[in-house]
């Protein structure tokens, strides 16, 4: 790990819990059907806990049944960025804030119309900010 690693690292110990810093900065995934936005039905805007950045509107939320938020698109072209992962022995997607670079969760090809994507997201990466 680099100096500057370190150093945000830090902050961003300080900022968010152990869950949300091992999720978001250290890219593990929180136990399926446990996380707070897996049922959740109320309107909103879901954005990253790290930064604020909006990333999901409750809109394109829908129930894949995996255990974890599932949204079949994002908010803008500025919310998330994908990157090639083959941790675990696996190919997958791998989804991160655009603006913080936060990890998210993972994208998957199984999703419903129009955009045939299942944005598998953990709770603990998501801050909604409900609609009133």
């Amino acid at each position: 790990m680099t100096d500057k690693e370190h150093d945000e690292n830090g902050q961003w110990q300080q900022k968010l819990t152990p869950e949300q810093f091992n999720i978001c900065r250290l890219k593990a995934t929180e136990p399926p059907f446990t996380g707070k936005y897996a049922d959740c039905k109320k309107d909103g805007v879901y954005h990253c806990i790290c930064c604020g950045n909006p990333l999901f509107d409750s809109t394109t939320k829908y129930d894949s049944g995996s255990g974890w938020p599932s949204f079949w698109d994002v908010s803008s072209e500025h919310s998330v960025a994908a990157h090639a992962d083959s941790s675990h022995g696996m190919r997958r997607v791998e989804v991160v804030c655009k603006s913080c670079d936060a990890h998210l969760g993972h994208v998957f090809e199984d999703g419903p119309q129009p955009t045939g994507l299942r944005y598998c997201i953990n709770s603990a990466a998501l801050d909604l900010k409900e609609r009133s």
